[in-house]
């Protein structure tokens, strides 16, 4: 009987009561708020917003008023032929009329009578205005909405973007939470093994085990320093990838210092998914409101198509006066103006018809590819909620599979000290607890990136 082999459960005790140690911990909250707000990507989404303005601000130039000047003269052999000046002032609306502002003053011998004004020059003041072809939609207010358009998806493309952050983060997270704590349990388990092979030492120079015992007892501290120096290299690389995730406020990257850890991998804190919230929050997807931005898009540039059909008639009218004051004395075609009528229209419209059933093919074409994203949108939420469940339950069965194999052990122990067992059988019942226990951590860390990745398949994030 070795009554002098000690064997602890020290290691059980910490699996089931959690870690307790709390300084310099990062929590997973804290990681995320960190990495949201610095990391490249994150900028990058930031950068999408002001990109977005920009396109706005540069439709909006298209209406910026328009001055010009002008100055032609012409002067041979002592005489002069013409010296013309012109400047003016051009107002796009956003009603699509264009007002306009001139002043011309003209001399010389040789000038076209139509060139001819007062000596003191000319003012006119007036508008255009397009009666068929770009009367409801040009190219300007076109270019406009658009980039309003484009304005707005720029929001959802930060939200896919800081989305995907969240959870490419998350899974990094909780892996390194994971190598970590699987690296405590099997740093226990080495120390576990080298105090039992020390008491088998022991108990072997007493007589009171055989010398294959302490083989045996050897064989597991060397099994157990295996694996943990895998768990050592395993933390290694994860933490390395930790770090691309870390940045300081100036953009410089940051290397997490070695005595910081994460969160202890606990069954009690789980978050509660809301499942019907999540299926109602796919029909407000940023990927769903992309496409419907695109398709906003293309409804305008089919009703700049509709209008490219419609025949071109512009109108055309000025006042005319020689002094600015008099503008308020002028009626309509009674005196002093000048105006036009412009039309003209292709025969066939091939052109205009083609370009705009295109438009509408395109429209069709991405109106299909919406409803099939939004069906694989939750199709694939159904899953990760599917495969979200699947954990819980897998986590619950594992729970009472640790406690039986402790129990198990904790027998196997008993009837070893009174000679009715084996080290060996002692060592394969703590082994099947430590698997088990590893297995439950993995099964942990999975249930939480399978919340994270439900939300994301319903859209959400941090």
């Amino acid at each position: 009987m070795m009554r002098v082999v000690v064997f602890t459960l020290l290691f059980f005790n910490l699996f089931v009561h959690g870690f307790s140690q709390e300084q310099d911990t990062l929590s997973y909250d804290s990681f995320l708020e960190w990495v949201v707000e610095y990391h490249p990507i994150a900028t990058q989404a930031e950068i999408n917003l002001v990109m977005g303005n920009m396109e706005v601000r540069t439709a909006r130039g298209g209406f910026d008023p328009m001055i010009y000047g002008n100055l032609d003269k012409k002067s041979f052999n002592e005489t002069l032929y013409y010296d013309k000046r012109e400047a003016g002032i051009s107002i796009p609306t956003w009603a699509g009329i264009e007002l306009n502002g001139t002043f011309e003053q003209n001399s010389g011998k040789y000038l076209n009578a139509e060139g001819t004004v007062p000596s003191d020059g000319l003012f006119a003041a007036g508008a255009s205005l397009n009666l068929g072809q770009g009367l409801l939609m040009d190219q300007r207010r076109a270019s406009l909405r658009q980039a309003q358009i484009y304005q707005q998806s720029t929001e959802s493309q930060r939200r896919q973007m800081l989305n995907s952050l969240y959870l490419q983060a998350t899974d990094m997270y909780w892996r390194w939470a994971l190598a970590h704590t699987n690296l405590r349990v099997l740093r226990e388990g080495v120390e576990l093994a080298e105090t039992r092979y020390n008491a088998v030492k022991s108990s072997f120079k007493f007589g009171d085990v055989a010398a294959i015992d302490t083989v045996e007892a050897f064989s597991q501290v060397l099994n157990r320093q295996y694996k943990f120096q895998e768990a050592e290299n395993t933390l290694f690389k994860v933490t390395q990838e930790l770090n691309t995730y870390l940045w300081d406020e100036e953009g410089n990257p940051i290397i997490l210092n070695e005595t910081i850890i994460p969160e202890s991998l606990k069954i009690s804190n789980f978050n509660i998914l809301n499942e019907a919230e999540l299926r109602t929050m796919v029909a407000s997807h940023p990927d769903l409101q992309i496409v419907d931005f695109e398709l906003a898009s293309l409804d305008v540039e089919r009703r700049l198509k509709a209008q490219q059909i419609i025949p071109v008639v512009k109108l055309k009218y000025n006042f005319i006066t020689e002094n600015v004051n008099d503008f308020e004395d002028v009626g309509f075609f009674e005196n002093n103006y000048k105006w036009g009528l412009s039309v003209y229209t292709p025969l066939l419209w091939r052109k205009s018809r083609g370009s705009l059933g295109l438009t509408k093919a395109k429209i069709y074409s991405k109106e299909n590819s919406r409803d099939l994203k939004e069906i694989q949108l939750r199709t694939k939420l159904e899953s990760e909620l599917n495969n979200y469940e699947n954990l819980n339950r897998q986590i619950l069965t594992y729970q009472q599979n640790v406690v039986s194999l402790e129990t198990l052990l904790n027998g196997e122990m008993r009837r070893f000290e009174i000679g009715e067992s084996s080290l060996f059988l002692v060592n394969s019942r703590e082994v099947s607890v430590f698997n088990s226990i590893l297995t439950l951590n993995e099964l942990i860390s999975k249930r939480k990136i399978a919340y994270a990745k439900s939300r994301y398949a319903a859209g959400l994030g941090f």
